[in-house]
Order: structure tokens, then sequence, then C-alpha cells
């Protein structure tokens, strides 16, 4: 998993614009943990937004 917040929300929210519906759906096809990815995007003041399906920040 890539630990670099900044690299991680711009992999994330790419593959979540382009490929999947949600968190859950990116995190299961890709094996990684959503509890982490959380924490670490958390971490520098980003959050998943449901309705957006992207993490924003608040």
């Amino acid at each position: 998993m890539i630990k670099d917040p900044f690299l991680l929300l711009s992999v994330v929210n790419t593959a979540l614009r382009n490929k999947y519906s949600s968190l859950e759906d990116y995190c299961l096809s890709e094996d990684e943990p959503m509890e982490e990815i959380e924490r670490i995007l958390n971490g520098v003041g980003y959050f998943y937004n449901k309705e957006l399906n992207s993490f924003t920040q608040n």
C-alpha cells in the first residue's frame, strides 16, 4: 500500500472516479485495508464522502 498520503489520495480518488462505485468496492477489489486508507487520509484532513464517492476536505 502507498504510504504517502497525497499520492494515496490521488490514486484512490482516481480509481473511485474511473472504476469503482464505492470505497468498499475499491478495497475489496484491490485487496486494500479500508481502515488503513481512511486512517492515513483522515490524518491529512481528507474524509470519504459517500455521496461524491471520493475523499474530500471537510
